[in-house]
């Protein structure tokens, strides 16, 4: 995204009217204007919220009802800031001839936090590969690395392992989904040999017999396996807390997920790039064919390899697609957004928020105080 307009840009009411009528969705706070044209498939809500109110003045919406946009949130839309408008600031924008004379103030605790970013003083240097510059934030990395921005990360100065670490979406089901399909077909056919026996290892009196029927049951378990898999990860690895002296670990959880929650819109970092992919996929292959005789190991482990490819494109989904209100998958977006900008140490499911219930990090309900 480009760096913000110096702060004396100012737009007339008509030079306002005129992207409005032109498809642009630009609101304001007060006088300060936002052009969220960018941010309208990200947008938790959905795009048409934020297209009801193009031409409005936000600064109630932003307090709530339905809920009270976290600093974070305010934070990141100032990255949206396009410059002022001119004039009176109650007068009505197009869509706004009745609303606007309701203009609240904005809530004086985050007054100080709302102004534009300035590229040139943040921690780091956005100019430079970020990865090798992390570990010397220390104690300030937390806080850093959970403000989230608007722009791509460059991790490396090699073009080619920087390009490692990138993916589009589509790569997840065309490399996986076919692994998937040879697996269960393998082994399915493995099971209905009949030769296929479970505790072979510990005993052979009381070994049970794996025939083909079991096949869809051994599936669904390692579909429901890789979800608690999916929390556990998500929980106690990608969100540990490096300590602020280790260089190392901090740039580790920057390349793991920190640069994910920095940049949550960067698409090409969204789903799990293939080559690093393959060696995590090959570790859990290598556990399940350890445990558990090859075709029931492997049955398992392809129903996980396709509940991996779920969560990944579900994750996609929930970043910039527009599910239709009140459905499975607008709750699940809300959710994780709100994981991003208020409740990091909370709400760790992706597809599903099952073990958030069951382990008790469901995020809190929060009281929406009404402006005064």
């Amino acid at each position: 995204m480009a760096p913000a307009p110096p702060p004396d840009s100012s737009f007339s009411l008509a030079e306002v009217q005129q992207r409005l009528a032109a498809g642009f969705c630009w609101v304001r706070c007060g006088a300060r204007l936002y052009d969220l044209t960018g941010f309208l498939r990200q947008h938790p809500g959905g795009e048409q919220l934020l297209r009801a109110r193009a031409g409005q003045d936000v600064s109630a919406d932003l307090d709530g009802p339905p809920h009270r946009h976290s600093a974070n949130a305010r934070l990141w839309l100032e990255q949206y800031y396009v410059g002022e408008l001119q004039g009176d600031p109650q007068s009505s924008t197009e869509n706004e001839a009745t609303g606007s004379t309701n203009t609240q103030k904005t809530d004086p605790a985050m007054e100080p936090k709302l102004k534009v970013v300035d590229w040139d003083k943040d921690l780091v240097d956005w100019q430079k590969p970020l990865l090798w510059q992390v570990g010397h934030l220390g104690e300030k990395y937390d806080e850093w690395v959970h403000q989230p921005v608007t722009r791509p990360i460059r991790l490396f100065n090699s073009n080619f392992i920087e390009s490692l670490t990138k993916t589009v979406w589509y790569s997840v089901p065309i490399i996986w989904i076919p692994l998937v399909l040879y697996l269960s077909w393998s082994y399915y056919r493995t099971l209905a040999q009949g030769n296929v026996r479970l505790f072979t290892s510990f005993t052979t009196e009381y070994s049970v017999a794996m025939p083909e029927s079991v096949f869809p049951g051994l599936f669904v378990l390692g579909m429901l396996f890789w979800s608690l898999i999916e929390y556990l990860i998500h929980r106690f690895l990608f969100h540990m807390k490096p300590p602020g002296k280790s260089y190392y670990l901090i740039t580790l959880h920057f390349i793991m997920h920190g640069q994910h929650h920095k940049a949550p819109f960067d698409e090409s970092r969204l789903v799990f790039p293939p080559a690093p992919a393959s060696l995590v996929i090959a570790f859990f292959y290598s556990i399940s064919q350890l445990l558990l005789p090859e075709a029931v190991g492997g049955t398992v482990f392809a129903g996980g390899l396709l509940g991996y490819v779920l969560y990944d494109m579900t994750h996609y989904y929930l970043h910039f697609g527009s599910p239709h209100k009140g459905s499975y998958l607008y709750n699940m977006k809300a959710h994780h957004v709100k994981h991003h900008f208020a409740h990091q140490k909370s709400g760790f499911g992706i597809s599903t928020k099952f073990w958030d219930y069951f382990f008790h990090t469901l995020m809190p309900e929060e009281p929406h105080p009404k402006m005064q």
